[in-house]
């Protein structure tokens, strides 16, 4: 299929990122091949630079890598830790970890590398000079000189104007700090430090990719602007760049970014910002040819041959002017382009032969002291005389000097065995191991900062020799099996704690001072395990049988351990925490998993806690109807209140089953999400006259599937109010959801998380009543947060107000509110 073969170019980039998780083995075709040889003559790197996953031009960037053929860059500010989640529950950190995959998918198609700063996705910012207060200004800086220094971009992209056009404050900031980076990345006295490591680059300019959404009348005829098609057609690849561009755009599943291909012209304009101005191409005054090296000697003449001579029915017949080039290569002074290239020309040879290498895990998950069994599978696909001549596996003290012949199409498979060393750290992602901030992620290893997640737990080092030449390959270890439906399938080998600990639920709501059963899961990482269970809580509560020592035979095995909690009065809301000692250690994670099945399975860990929160809480009703949407947690909020809830779908959405409940609540986005709800709208508008309590979640005006959603006309913007902290004003303060059966009052909109609320209607009929008013600092009131309108014999709410961040916060406010609006029916 098309889409395969700029999926695999991501081998011949740059050599600036060690291995990562593996992912299966790819072999590249024949045009495959051949478009990697052409690339050889190009020397030419490509900066593009925004603030979220997402936020990339997908399609300069498949242009750049697969039609330019240069080494093209995307550097992401953020790992969008702060955006909304359209395929499942995990926010902040746990979505970070879901965007940081699937832009790494994306570049696995479209060609690019990538990499990120430590600034982290707090959420929507209205302006960049709050933007630049929350993230640490000096270490954002940094990341991106870093970068600049690490990358050596002949031109630098920004994706958005350095003004508020952008619509976002990291948006706008991101270009701020690109054009500062610019000339900082040149100057030896600004970060001295990372000189250690990487030499000053000047890039030969820096452009902004403008988009018609801000500029809508720019043209190629406008001073400072220069275009370029996007829609070109490779035969080689069999595909358009822009086709190759919506498969990437595509892997951005959770912010719902899937792309149709299209084929034919498609303009792209680039603004000069700094720097030399282009004059009729972005690359204008850049020489990418072999020329800008002064000792490039034959490298020009044998890429030339390479290219002219290749055969597209027998690659291995490149592979001795592939050597040679080598071996030209190898004596270039410039260390940039020399390990660049040797990077290229050493995947090449591997593929021009065939060469499958692959080393798998019996197990994916292990820990010290573990004992783990490696396979590698070594298979010389060419005529090509080959011997693998040593394994080396330096993360467990393995080496392997024993010759063996690698004859032609024949399987040689290897085994290795090893213990799992002492020092070895738990597989965490990096830029969480430490506790950071609002703004940043704490990572103090420079060397890790341009990294885009974990290096995998194992490599193996596998040296060949063919035509006399040695060839090294590092190749990551995952543990494969066979699927039964799916057939083959991969993950990575992960480190884990000897013991993990979770509790049943991430948080306890209760409303009296009555015990609630709570329930910690204890699961051994190996056999012959016991030691001693704490529990820890808060100030205020007590817990029985808070001390057990318990006893484990069996790796995996798990018990389950019941405790009572109690609050007493003046009880403080806050955090049981778990831990379990063994052997004079205290291990405290919680080991949490993700799985879904366009990205790399992934591994956290977090600490083993569970919130404990007591609310002065009240409320009518009992059962609660909920409609699912893109994926939030408002219906273990709404267990967690007492309700008794279930999750409904079209065919149980009839008069007889619907009356049964006391409101309905529909998820976020639902009617964006849901391509039935055009056909489930009016049996839920039905409820609602008849005398129920209907519940709108927000929704965003793109991709609307129903203009029946509301009894009452409303227009939906994109007003928010992203100040956790904004001054809520109460307008009808005796309205029943303000005042009945929770009476709220200032203390219920302190201590919420992120924000107030999105997307937020802007214009309303008067049948709507809207009792609360907020507004960011220096902006005008917003009343559209949460409107309410009688219909028939019942009620409807649409609101924009964040539930689905406040309720898995435990904010009792939220919680407050929420319970008045289910019961103003009752």
């Amino acid at each position: 299929m098309p889409f395969r073969i700029s999926a695999v170019l991501i081998l011949l980039q740059l050599a600036l990122l060690l291995p990562t998780f593996a992912q299966r083995p790819e072999q590249l075709s024949s045009s495959q091949i051949f478009n990697a040889v052409r690339k050889l003559q190009v020397l030419g790197n490509v900066l593009y630079l925004a603030a979220h996953p997402d936020d990339e031009n997908t399609r300069f960037i498949a242009w750049c890598a697969n039609e330019r053929l240069m080494n093209t860059h995307y550097l992401s500010l953020t790992r969008g830790d702060g955006g909304q989640n359209l395929i499942g529950p995990e926010l902040r950190e746990e979505l970070g970890l879901i965007r940081t995959q699937e832009l790494l998918a994306a570049r696995r198609i479209d060609g690019g590398t990538q990499s990120f700063t430590r600034a982290n996705d707090f959420g929507f910012s209205k302006t960049a000079e709050e933007t630049l207060t929350i993230w640490d200004r000096q270490q954002v800086l940094a990341d991106v000189v870093w970068t600049i220094r690490k990358m050596r971009p002949d031109v630098i992209v920004c994706r958005f104007p350095p003004d508020s056009r952008g619509g976002h404050g990291h948006h706008t900031a991101s270009a701020l700090l690109g054009i500062e980076a610019f000339s900082l990345a040149a100057d030896p006295k600004a970060f001295p430090e990372q000189l250690k490591h990487v030499e000053p680059w000047q890039a030969k300019r820096i452009v902004t990719n403008t988009g018609r959404w801000w500029n809508a009348e720019v043209s190629a005829n406008d001073r400072g602007v220069v275009t370029h098609d996007m829609g070109t057609y490779s035969a080689i690849l069999g595909t358009s760049i822009t086709e190759i561009a919506a498969l990437s755009r595509s892997c951005h599943r959770s912010q719902g970014f899937g792309s149709t291909g299209t084929r034919g012209e498609q303009m792209e304009f680039f603004e000069h910002l700094k720097g030399d101005t282009a004059r009729s191409t972005l690359f204008d005054g850049i020489d990418m040819s072999w020329e800008r090296m002064t000792d490039a000697g034959r490298i020009t003449e044998l890429c030339t041959e390479l290219e002219a001579e290749f055969d597209l029915s027998a690659p291995h017949r490149s592979i001795p002017k592939l050597l040679t080039l080598r071996q030209e290569l190898q004596k270039l002074k410039d260390g940039f382009w020399r390990t660049a290239k040797l990077n290229d020309v050493e995947q090449l040879i591997r593929h021009c032969a065939g060469l499958f290498l692959e080393a798998t895990s019996d197990t994916h998950a292990l820990t010290v002291g573990d004992s783990i069994r490696l396979r590698l599978e070594a298979v010389n696909r060419s005529p090509v005389q080959m011997q693998l001549r040593s394994v080396h596996i330096p993360e467990l003290n393995i080496k392997d000097e024993d010759g063996r012949h690698l004859p032609f199409n024949n399987r040689v498979e290897l085994k290795y065995a090893g213990t799992i060393p002492a020092k070895t750290p738990v597989s965490h992602p990096f830029w969480l191991r430490d506790l950071g901030s609002e703004g940043m992620y704490l990572v103090d290893d420079i060397l890790m900062t341009h990294l885009p997640d974990n290096r995998s737990a194992f490599v193996l080092n596998v040296t060949v020799e063919l035509e006399g030449q040695s060839l090294t390959c590092k190749i990551p270890v995952d543990h494969k099996w066979n699927d039964p439906v799916t057939g083959e399938k991969h993950r990575p080998v992960v480190i884990t704690p000897p013991v993990t600990l979770s509790f049943s639920k991430n948080l306890e709501v209760l409303t009296a001072l009555e015990p609630r059963t709570v329930e910690v899961t204890v699961r051994a990482a190996r056999a012959d395990l016991s030691g001693e269970l704490r529990v820890m809580p808060p100030k205020g509560w007590t817990l029985s049988d808070a001390v057990q020592q318990l006893r484990f035979s069996r790796k995996g095995e798990e018990q389950r351990v019941k405790l009572v909690l109690t609050p007493q009065q003046g009880a403080v809301n806050d955090k049981l925490s778990a831990r379990f000692i063994v052997d004079g250690q205290e291990h405290d994670l919680d080991q949490r998993t993700l799985t879904y099945d366009h990205i790399t399975t992934q591994v956290h860990f977090l600490k083993a806690e569970c919130q404990a929160v007591l609310i002065d809480l009240k409320r009518k009703g009992d059962r609660i109807g909920y409609v699912a949407g893109a994926g939030d947690g408002v219906a273990d909020g709404l267990r967690a209140m007492g309700y008794r809830v279930d999750e409904l779908a079209e065919f149980d959405l009839t008069p007889e089953k619907l009356d049964t409940y006391d409101a309905i609540v529909t998820g976020i986005r639902f009617l964006n999400v849901n391509e039935r709800a055009a056909f489930m709208m009016p049996a839920l508008m039905r409820y609602a006259e008849a005398g129920g309590t209907l519940l709108v979640q927000y929704n965003t005006s793109r991709a609307l599937e129903t203009g029946t959603m509301v009894p009452y006309p409303l227009k939906l913007s994109r007003d928010r109010v992203t100040e956790e902290r904004a001054p809520v004003t109460f307008l009808l303060p005796e309205h029943p959801a303000l005042s009945h059966p929770n009476v709220l009052g200032n203390s219920d909109f302190e201590g919420w998380a992120q924000e107030r609320g999105l997307y937020f209607p802007n214009e309303w009929d008067a049948r709507y009543a809207a009792p609360l008013r907020m507004n960011d600092t220096g902006e005008q009131p917003k009343d559209g947060g949460l409107l309410i309108a009688q219909v028939g014999k019942g009620h409807f709410i649409y609101t924009g107000i964040s539930f689905f961040r406040q309720l898995p916060e435990g904010v009792p406010g939220a919680y407050r509110l929420l319970a008045n609006l289910l019961s103003l029916g009752k």
